[in-house]
C-alpha cells in the first residue's frame, strides 16, 4: 500500500493548499507540481481594480470578485477584498481552467490624508471624469508637521489645473497634481 499511502499524502497536501474565503469556501486549489491557482469550475471569478467593477487586463493585479451561482446561498459579483492576478496559459498539470497567483494582499486601500478618508471607490469616480485619463494614483506623504497629498494621474493630455479641480470635487482636498505619459504608472493594484 506505500502507493496508495503517497497518493493520498498528495491528495492531502493539495486540498490543504487553497485560496478560500469566510463566505464562499475554497474558490482555488494549488497543488505543488503547478504555478499559480486554479479556479474551481463552480465560480465565476473576475479581477477589477479596486473601486471598479471593470475586469483588469490578463497578468495585471486587481480585487477578486466572486459569483457563486449556490441555490442555498447564491453570490452575485462578491469582492472579496483581496488582491490577484490572472495568469496567462494553461497549467504545466493539464488542467484548462482559470489559473490565478493567488493572494497578493488587500484591496481595501482606505488611506487618512489631513483627517479625511480617500477611498478606491473616490479615486475611480476622478478617472471617470476624464476620458484622456487611464489610471490614477494617490500618494499620502508628510510635509513637516502635516499631511501631503500627490495625485498622479497617467493621461494622454489634458491639465494639470482641470484635473486639480476635479481632485478637490471628488477627493474633498487639495493636493498636487503630476500628469505622467500612459503606461508610467505599474498596473499593481494599488491605487
Amino acid at each position: 500500500f506505500p502507493a496508495m499511502r503517497a497518493e493520498y499524502a498528495e491528495r492531502r497536501i493539495t486540498c490543504l493548499q487553497c485560496y478560500a474565503t469566510a463566505d464562499l469556501g475554497n474558490i482555488a486549489y494549488e497543488s505543488p507540481a503547478m504555478e499559480g491557482m486554479i479556479l474551481d469550475e463552480g465560480v465565476i471569478v473576475e479581477i477589477v481594480p479596486p473601486g471598479t467593477g471593470d475586469p483588469v487586463a490578463e497578468g495585471e493585479v486587481g480585487e477578486v470578485v466572486v459569483t457563486a451561482l449556490n441555490p442555498d446561498y447564491p453570490l452575485i459579483r462578491f469582492a472579496t477584498g483581496d488582491l490577484s492576478a490572472v495568469m496567462p496559459g494553461q497549467s504545466p498539470c493539464g488542467r484548462t481552467n482559470t489559473r490565478i497567483k493567488g493572494w497578493m494582499g488587500r484591496a481595501d486601500q482606505t488611506t487618512k490624508i489631513k483627517g479625511m478618508f480617500v477611498r478606491p471607490e473616490q479615486v475611480a469616480a476622478l478617472v471617470a471624469r476624464h476620458e484622456e485619463i487611464v489610471k490614477v494614483r494617490v500618494i499620502a506623504s508628510r510635509d513637516g508637521a502635516q499631511d501631503a497629498m500627490t495625485v498622479q494621474v497617467e493621461a494622454a493630455g489634458g491639465s494639470a489645473e482641470v484635473f486639480s479641480k476635479s481632485v478637490v470635487d471628488v477627493l474633498k482636498m487639495q493636493g498636487a497634481v503630476e500628469i505622467l505619459a500612459p503606461g508610467s504608472l505599474p498596473r499593481d493594484g494599488l491605487v
